[in-house]
């Protein structure tokens, strides 16, 4: 895809951080775009940014976690603007904590939005993309944290790790349609995502406050217009990989070095 003029684009968690950076950067580039989010206010302030771009978007409120919302969120899509070419699967949340001491509501909550919200993504529009049969490209945002495990970010470091190996299998399975996949890999951003608890449903808070500070990351923390910039050419030349942060790069060697060498040497 080497342009998004005339492109129609989904993003979720479009309200703020990455995602409404990743909106505007295709607005900017001729693209329609559907901004999903739970924050109504928020998606409502993106879309007024838009217009004043003079370009086209739609809010639609939208728990990535439930597929009967993401489900009426393609068809909305497709209804408006008659398409998608471009789905990014942004939305996701964090918590913070030793496995130890991970409660089933923070496995269900983070796994619901950050793995099963890209799944749920992947059943809506896949099978409208296919049979539209004009190609197109699928961001799945991951993480560092889903090619290195960091201590206190276990139940995170599982959910984006698996976003990774399902978008490097993604890949091959479409490439025969002519859609593209990217993995979206950043390390520090500015984003809201120490914040997360603030979109945690009630029934899946924890019945006690819990105390886990959030884990500090090495490197610089990035501008998310910086981070979608990265991922819009990604995108545009279909790379799978999108990873931000060259400070990321020793410690992505040192995880590859230890499996290499776990593998038995062949003797003589």
């Amino acid at each position: 895809m080497d342009s998004f003029a005339g492109r129609v684009g989904v993003v979720t968690g479009g309200a703020s951080g990455i995602g409404k950076a990743l909106v505007l950067g295709l607005v900017r580039e001729g693209a329609k775009v559907v901004v999903a989010d739970l924050d109504e206010p928020a998606m409502a302030g993106v879309v007024a940014e838009v217009r004043n771009l003079g370009g086209e978007a739609i809010a639609v409120r939208t728990d990535v976690s439930d597929r009967k919302h993401v489900e009426a969120l393609a068809e909305r899509a497709v209804a408006t603007f008659g398409a998608v070419h471009v789905l990014c699967n942004n939305a996701g949340v964090g918590v913070w904590g030793p496995l130890e001491s991970a409660t089933h509501q923070d496995w269900e909550w983070v796994l619901a939005v950050n793995l099963w919200g890209v799944i749920h993504g992947l059943e809506a529009f896949l099978p409208r993309m296919i049979a539209a049969r004009q190609g197109g490209h699928v961001l799945n945002t991951a993480s560092m944290a889903g090619l290195v495990a960091t201590q206190g970010l276990g139940v995170y470091n599982t959910s984006k790790y698996a976003v990774v190996g399902l978008s490097e299998t993604l890949a091959k399975d479409l490439r025969p349609y002519g859609i593209g996949v990217s993995v979206l890999c950043p390390m520090g951003v500015a984003t809201r995502i120490r914040s997360s608890e603030r979109n945690r449903p009630a029934h899946l808070r924890n019945p006690t406050e819990r105390r886990a500070e959030p884990v500090e990351l090495m490197g610089r923390t990035l501008e998310p217009e910086a981070v979608a910039a990265m991922a819009l050419a990604a995108i545009r030349e279909n790379r799978l990989y999108v990873v931000t942060h060259e400070e990321g790069l020793d410690a992505i060697r040192r995880r590859f070095q230890r499996i290499e060498q776990a593998v038995p040497r062949a003797t003589s």
